[in-house]
């Protein structure tokens, strides 16, 4: 076996197409758009470049057939974050062979030591939370869009290499049509007994007063989470930017108190529900193509499942209620139009057990369990899991 550096079209090719051949015969697995990957490792378009580096490698076998592949990389602004200096790796796929696996780690951990770093964690995204995070461990059913689909034969040759369990990342599934719990009903009538409060969801016209919102509940809802950096304007815009082609608006929903922004929901339709009709493309050769398929079925409504991308409440106004109201709110819209049968609330840590407790709380069910693992390199160090939030 052989490991190379891909850093031509060729081996760039066979980086791309390996999981084609490894989940052919998985009637689950859904093909990623090419370019949804090749985003991840383009400078020119992946802003993590400006404070990080990456690498990646597949492995070829004796018959020169591509067995495996993986990327290591360094976010600067975050590897200090932890006691031990912490690199990333991800992308990983490879046959169910453990010295092939451990090849393929073997080769992450030397690079990222060589960088100056001291623990390793996987697989993850050389990019944001939200996308190529956590190996899924249970429930291997269609994956959510930009999230990782693998073999149940992964979780043991991660932990047989050494990664530990560092948190659980959970989806929760509920119908659309169930009843919503009697106390939110409560805690809406509550709410709405202050003319204060407004919750409302939003206009495409207004994307950019929307963005600003959203980077204001972001910056103080989540900024104190371990490895979350505050959100500048730009990145609120671009977020916004490349969500509305496939915004909904009734599904996008804020809250504010006195006018000003202080919690949202924010869903959007599944698109996995659409990218498994287009084969990995939708850029190239085949854009036109593509893009007709996905216009059609989004204009058909394929889709029948909404996706929770993100859900805040600012410190001061947690525990008021807040969360339930917001819920039905958006129920009351969502609910009659029968538009969605299901919805997922996706990337909710074991560490944030007051999300877990929202998720519960509104009849979500753990549907799926991926777990983000973390290994130290000096074996005398002791291993703690991440923190939980209080």
């Amino acid at each position: 076996m052989k490991i190379i550096e891909v850093n031509n079209k060729s081996t760039e090719k066979e980086f791309l197409s390996l999981p084609i051949g490894l989940y052919q015969n998985d009637k689950n697995w859904i093909r990623p758009l090419n370019s949804d990957i090749e985003d991840v490792f383009d400078p020119k378009v992946n802003k993590f470049f400006r404070h990080g580096i990456c690498i990646r490698w597949i492995l070829i076998d004796s018959k020169n057939k591509t067995i495996g592949r993986v990327a290591a990389f360094i976010n600067r602004k975050t590897a200090n974050t932890t006691p031990q200096a912490t690199g990333g790796m991800g992308f990983f796929e490879c046959i169910n062979n453990q010295e092939a696996a451990f090849l393929l780690f073997d080769t992450c951990k030397l690079w990222l030591e060589q960088q100056g770093m001291e623990a390793m964690e996987g697989p993850i995204n050389f990019g944001e939370r939200d996308k190529w995070w956590g190996l899924l461990v249970d429930g291997f059913t269609e994956p959510n869009y930009c999230m990782p689909y693998t073999h149940p034969y992964y979780k043991t040759l991660f932990e047989n290499y050494g990664f530990k369990d560092y948190f659980q990342q959970y989806t929760y599934h509920r119908t659309v049509d169930g009843a919503l719990p009697d106390t939110y009903a409560d805690k809406a009538a509550r709410i709405a007994r202050d003319p204060n409060y407004k919750f409302e969801h939003i206009k495409k016209n207004k994307l950019e007063k929307y963005a600003e919102d959203f980077r204001f509940i972001y910056n103080k809802a989540w900024v104190k989470h371990a490895g979350v950096r505050e959100m500048p304007k730009t990145q609120a815009m671009s977020i916004m930017n490349q969500l509305k082609p496939i915004l909904d608006e009734e599904i996008v929903w804020f809250a504010y108190y006195n006018h000003e922004p202080i919690g949202f929901f924010i869903m959007i339709p599944e698109l996995n529900q659409i990218v498994k009709y287009l084969n990995g493309q939708l850029k190239g050769t085949w854009d036109i193509i593509a893009k007709i398929k996905f216009l059609y079925h989004q204009w058909r409504g394929t889709c029948k499942k909404m996706f929770g991308v993100a859900f805040g409440i600012i410190p001061e106004f947690q525990g008021k209620g807040l969360e339930g109201a917001i819920i039905m709110a958006a129920a009351k819209v969502v609910q009659p139009n029968a538009k969605y049968t299901d919805f997922e609330m996706n990337w909710i840590g074991d560490f944030n057990p007051k999300m877990m407790h929202v998720a519960e709380s509104a009849g979500g069910k753990i549907c799926k369990t991926h777990i983000t693992y973390r290994l130290i390199f000096d074996a005398n160090i002791a291993f703690t899991r991440s923190p939980v939030i209080s």
